[in-house]
């Protein structure tokens, strides 16, 4: 059995998905990305004139991106502890990675779930990062 989860808290996927799916014990998130909740702003980007992207705040985006996260894992009833495994998406390893690595230790200090991070050419928005997670839930949410 599967049930979906909707976190109206969260940034509205951008395709036709939940943004999770909870199978027994496991809970499945969608990519989550640093867009902000309501208005789908993304904190840090630099648009010119033209409407084009010419920079981004990596640190800005992953401390939204975060904060998506929790709100997903809260409307699923699951807790930031109960994240087991994190698939990371960077449009920018070369520049990104490390001040990337430097905020995941400050909202992982010592639980650290697994993880695999991967430089990709681009996102379905402007975003500069996309977490894809899976936790086992607790039952104490």
């Amino acid at each position: 059995m599967t049930d979906r989860v909707h976190a109206s808290a969260a940034p509205a996927p951008v395709g036709a998905y939940p943004h999770a799916r909870r199978v027994g014990n496991l809970l499945f998130l969608s990519g989550i990305g640093s867009r902000c909740p309501g208005s789908d702003a993304i904190p840090g980007n630099v648009i010119g004139a033209d409407g084009k992207l010419l920079g981004h705040d990596i640190e800005a985006q992953c401390h939204q991106v975060f904060a998506n996260v929790r709100t997903v894992l809260k409307a699923a009833h699951a807790r930031w502890e109960d994240l087991i495994d994190i698939t990371v998406y960077l449009t920018d390893m070369e520049h990104d990675f490390d001040t990337f690595n430097r905020v995941y230790a400050e909202y992982f200090p010592s639980a650290q779930p697994c993880r695999t991070t991967v430089g990709v050419g681009a996102l379905p928005t402007a975003i500069a990062i996309e977490l894809k997670c899976i936790a086992v839930i607790s039952g104490e949410a």
